[in-house]
């Protein structure tokens, strides 16, 4: 069982998410292990959920 509120996830974030944690799962990853690293992995490439793309440029 997913531990935060994905709601504020695009659908690509979520479903890299899914491809990701069934990759750790096909290694022999517990399940509830892979969903974590799955999260994190999303998070570390996009910066957590939705962002509106106006006005986003890092300075």
């Amino acid at each position: 069982m997913s531990r935060g509120d994905k709601s504020a996830y695009t659908d690509k974030q979520k479903r890299q998410a899914e491809h990701i944690e069934e990759g750790y799962e096909k290694r022999g990853v517990s399940e509830e292990e892979a969903e974590k690293r799955a999260w994190a992995t999303v998070n570390k490439h996009d910066g957590g959920g939705k962002k509106s793309g106006s006005g986003r440029k890092s300075s």
